[in-house]
């Protein structure tokens, strides 16, 4: 692909980076960063299979707003991932395939899965540690409908043990959290790269980026209509995902109303140590051929200093032969 130019924006070249030639180095440079991701998977494992939340105090009093009946979710567990990881790592694909830019490629990919496991690690840190009982929390409890309480007037619980468990962690909302902060990484991610900030009014940009943010408005949405979280919870998560998504953006992106939101900030990076190689090459190459220049004027003036020694001593020898010549 020919260079491009943009108003504003720095000379490129697209179409030389790909990931068969610059692939390797590029998640060689940042390994640390993806040991660091694959702790965070670990750590997210084990929050939600390990560790138990916090067994809250429910009263006789408080069920009246745990009495929600049971469903389904609308949005199961597996299609988290999916939207929230797959989705957008297939746009990073389609725009690779166009650009073939493996740096915006390979700092997609790695700040989209930082937002959403980072955010599933918050997330689940703050359920374990609050405890919160679902809107269903009363039919997880007592299934067959006839609650039991201790002489202290807490439950006591004589469902499913996973079931129960699962009931204690209603705030904040997982499903929305993971939805922002994939989809809000996704919106940012689009915003640079069709420069909605562009100042030219162009509407149909910002109904594109705002497509993934109704998205997840709509998961969040689905969760209160499941009785699965109530609104706080929600709210809270989209906060949360959305403040992470930002955050692991900015770390690799310019903000996508700048000149240069359109790539990383790897790329321009590496166009500038490009440019100072190139101008570093240039200047050796010019002191190579000063030093020759001197070499060259040294070597003349001292064939100019010979040659009128040379002539210097002949004419000290015609003197003396002239001298000899009349004295005889």
């Amino acid at each position: 692909m020919a260079p491009t130019q943009g108003l504003g924006m720095r000379e490129v070249q697209l179409g030389q980076h790909t990931v068969r030639s610059h692939g390797r180095e590029v998640a060689r440079t940042h390994m640390h960063d993806w040991l660091i991701l694959l702790l965070l998977v670990v750590i997210v494992i084990v929050m939600y299979a390990v560790i138990h939340p916090f067994d809250r105090f429910v009263g006789k009093d408080m069920m009246a707003d745990l009495k929600y009946p049971l469903k389904e979710n609308t949005v199961p567990f597996w299609a988290v991932p999916v939207y929230s990881l797959l989705l957008p790592s297939l746009v990073f694909l389609f725009i690779y395939y166009r650009r073939r830019d493996v740096y915006d490629l390979h700092h997609g990919i790695l700040g989209l899965f930082f937002a959403v496991f980072i955010t599933a690690v918050i997330t689940d840190a703050i359920k374990n540690a609050v405890g919160r009982p679902r809107p269903d929390f009363f039919w997880r409890c007592f299934p067959d409908g006839k609650d039991v309480y201790d002489s202290l007037g807490n439950v006591r619980c004589h469902g499913q043990a996973s079931v129960i468990k699962e009931g204690h962690k209603s705030f904040p909302s997982g499903h929305t959290s993971g939805a922002f902060a994939g989809l809000g990484f996704l919106s940012l991610y689009l915003s640079g790269k069709i420069k909605v900030f562009d100042r030219r009014g162009h509407v149909w940009k910002l109904c594109i980026v705002i497509l993934p943010i109704l998205l997840a408005c709509l998961i969040g949405i689905s969760r209160v209509d499941d009785y699965w979280h109530h609104w706080q919870d929600v709210f809270a998560g989209g906060v949360i995902g959305l403040a992470i998504a930002t955050f692991c953006y900015l770390q690799f992106f310019p903000p996508p109303y700048s000149d240069d939101g359109w790539g990383p900030y790897a790329y321009f990076r590496m166009l500038e140590e490009r440019s100072a190689q190139q101008t570093n090459g240039v200047n050796a190459l010019n002191v190579q051929v000063m030093e020759a220049q001197v070499l060259q004027q040294r070597n003349e003036q001292n064939n100019q200093s010979y040659t009128s020694s040379e002539e210097h001593d002949s004419g000290l020898n015609d003197l003396e032969i002239g001298r000899r010549n009349i004295v005889r």
